[in-house]
């Protein structure tokens, strides 16, 4: 599926780079889901990362506002998503590790095909509202190796690539600092601290997604204790509250998080509400670096009963993020 040109987000509108990453999306979901049958696998992938760095470095902000908003609203599809999700987050995150380009590629690659064995599982357990069965769960416990194995049939050389995506579950030896571990299992926990990430913000039948708060809360109390540097760069590359988020402010007013600030929990947002839930009309553009109210905590989608009018926001976004014109 190829793409041939990717507008600058001031000059498109809101569902046509919705439906830009949504044709990511579905792309990469035809390729998981039939591996076997996609002729030149390991390029199709590498096609789908480079689509994928090309829409983020038009406007990362944006990107990740567009990737949040499909995350936390969509159930159907999830394994692609999912995929799609931890491949951009491990290529943002990357960079705050400062991985050269080889380790770059395997870890990114990883994340979209860590899942490429139990695709259609994965897809199934996204909308069952009952406990995985016996048969489901012996798919689950061996999906990482199968993994490995399916990749290497259909013609993955990258030794790193495939064992991090046969490692991607495994707990590392917490004895060793995380810098004195060989490149696999950084890799892997990398991937690993990435994954529950997103699989917490992403809803299920079963359950809502969880906050991003909590979620990082979570990730930091269980991954290799306070100091994990991965959790750190996950923080500082994406924010305490990515864009795309729903946000309680310090005052009590809702609001959606529109941009990154150079601190993590001080984004640009657009507040929606007031504290009593009566709608601003239009939203307000608001830079918690500069004044007050200050985010509090991190909301779920479902705690947002209005309609949001996304493409406006963005559009005030990212105008309100470009400096000012010189005199």
């Amino acid at each position: 599926m190829p793409y041939t040109h990717v507008p600058h987000p001031q000059d498109a509108d809101y569902e046509d780079l919705l439906s830009l990453w949504a044709d990511l999306e579905s792309g990469l979901a035809m390729v998981l889901a039939n591996p076997r049958n996609i002729p030149n696998f390991e390029q199709k992938i590498r096609q789908y990362d480079r689509w994928m760095q090309d829409l983020l470095q038009q406007d990362t902000d944006t990107g990740l506002y567009l990737l949040f908003q499909l995350a936390t609203n969509a159930s159907v599809g999830y394994s692609a998503l999912h995929a799609l999700v931890c491949a951009v987050l491990c290529h943002i995150t990357s960079q705050e590790l400062h991985l050269v380009e080889s380790e770059r590629d395997s870890l990114v690659f990883a994340a979209m095909t860590m899942n490429v064995a139990m695709t259609a599982l994965q897809d199934t357990l996204a909308v069952q509202t009952t406990a995985p069965t016996t048969e489901q769960k012996a798919l689950i416990h061996t999906h990482a190796a199968d993994g490995r194995r399916l990749l290497l049939k259909v013609g993955i050389v990258d030794t790193d690539w495939l064992d991090v995506v046969a490692a991607h579950h495994d707990a590392h030896d917490t004895r060793h600092d995380f810098q004195q571990l060989g490149l696999v299992p950084r890799l892997a926990h990398t991937l690993r601290v990435v994954d529950r990430y997103a699989a917490m913000v992403s809803p299920r039948k079963s359950r809502t997604g969880r906050s991003v708060t909590d979620s990082v809360r979570s990730i930091m109390a269980s991954a290799l204790g306070p100091n994990d540097p991965v959790g750190f760069a996950l923080v500082r590359a994406i924010g305490l509250c990515p864009p795309g988020t729903y946000v309680r402010m310090d005052n009590g007013e809702t609001a959606v998080v529109l941009r990154r600030s150079s601190k993590a929990n001080l984004p640009l947002v657009a507040t929606l509400m007031n504290r009593k839930g009566e709608a601003y009309v239009p939203p307000r553009l608001h830079r918690t670096a500069t004044s007050t109210p200050h985010v509090e905590s991190a909301l779920t989608q479902d705690a947002v009963k209005i309609r949001v009018n996304h493409q406006s926001l963005l559009r005030q976004g990212i105008y309100a993020d470009r400096p000012a014109a010189p005199r």
